[in-house]
């Protein structure tokens, strides 16, 4: 598409203005880059731990299964999850802050004796489970962000400082001309006026 210009001095300036604008922005702009490309590969991993630490605990109640048929799900339940936002190279993050559960009154000795152990249990697999969809929310809001800082990057690298470069000298080409062709035209009117002086 271009820079769309005139070809007059002022028109020089502005573009570079611009030109020195989007110069000296493009550092700012690679370093949120790297910086957003980084919190994604955290957010990544931390998703990952967290998934890794859900199987881990599933494994271990393996030799449970035959017990939770027993366990009456209604006996807890997640009343709320408490959340924060926080800015992470200008994007805005929900983080977790805390799981509120609601444990349902059961008779402790009519109930089977690994109930408490098993609610403690549903409430660390809940807690993780939401845990891991924060830390996949943040990748993926992160990640949209880089996506948009690297679009930003190429249209300044690969589009638009080469487009004002290019405005810049085509203007300044223009201007030379235009002068060596005014000071031309002097000199012949000058030697002509001679001339004729003579």
């Amino acid at each position: 598409m271009g820079v769309k210009y005139q070809i007059n001095k002022t028109a020089l300036n502005e573009l570079n203005k611009q030109l020195r604008v989007r110069k000296r922005a493009l550092p700012t702009i690679k370093n949120k880059e790297s910086a957003l490309r980084l919190e994604v590969k955290k957010a990544k991993s931390l998703a990952d731990e967290v998934e890794a630490r859900q199987t881990e605990l599933t494994g271990k109640l393996q030799y449970m299964s035959g017990l939770w048929s027993e366990f009456r799900s209604e006996l807890i339940t997640v009343d709320d999850v408490k959340v924060s936002l926080t800015k992470i190279a200008g994007v805005k993050i929900p983080v977790l802050k805390e799981v509120i559960f609601t444990v349902h009154d059961f008779n402790l000795f009519s109930s089977p004796f690994w109930v408490v152990d098993g609610i403690q249990i549903l409430k660390e697999l809940t807690t993780l489970g939401i845990e891991r969809e924060f830390y996949l929310e943040k990748m993926r809001l992160l990640d949209r962000a880089r996506k948009k800082t690297t679009q930003k990057v190429n249209l300044y690298e690969k589009v638009q400082i080469p487009d004002y470069e290019s405005a810049i000298q085509k203007i300044k080409r223009f201007l030379e001309d235009e002068e060596n062709l005014s000071k031309s035209a002097q000199k012949i009117v000058k030697k002509r006026y001679e001339e004729v002086a003579e």
